[in-house]
């Protein structure tokens, strides 16, 4: 992932979100431009920053670099649900969602 799709991806995400890049920046215990720097590519989260972005954002480190996943989040809690299911259930689920998928 380039650093431009890094920051367009943080964006993408955090609007999906419904939040400010100052609120997100306060929200993680930085100083208000701090996510606006990292969109606008005047700086670079560390590590930690970024594992802070992760946890804000309520998804794993490799859900964000998994562009091809327009809703992480959603879609974790999705997969969560259906650990739950027997195998008759996740055949019905599959079935919907290979139908879904087609359209």
């Amino acid at each position: 992932m380039s650093d431009k799709d890094f920051r367009e991806r943080l964006a993408a995400l955090r609007e999906r979100r419904g939040v400010s890049a100052r609120d997100m920046s306060l929200s993680i215990g930085q100083n208000p431009g701090y996510i606006n720097n990292i969109e606008t590519g005047k700086s670079k989260p560390s590590l930690d920053g970024f594992f802070y972005i992760c946890e804000y954002l309520d998804l794993s480190p490799r859900d964000f670099f998994d562009t091809g996943v327009k809703n992480p989040t959603k879609l974790s809690a999705v997969v969560e649900n259906m650990k739950r299911l027997d195998d008759a259930q996740l055949d019905v689920i599959s079935a919907l969602v290979s139908d879904l998928a087609k359209r």
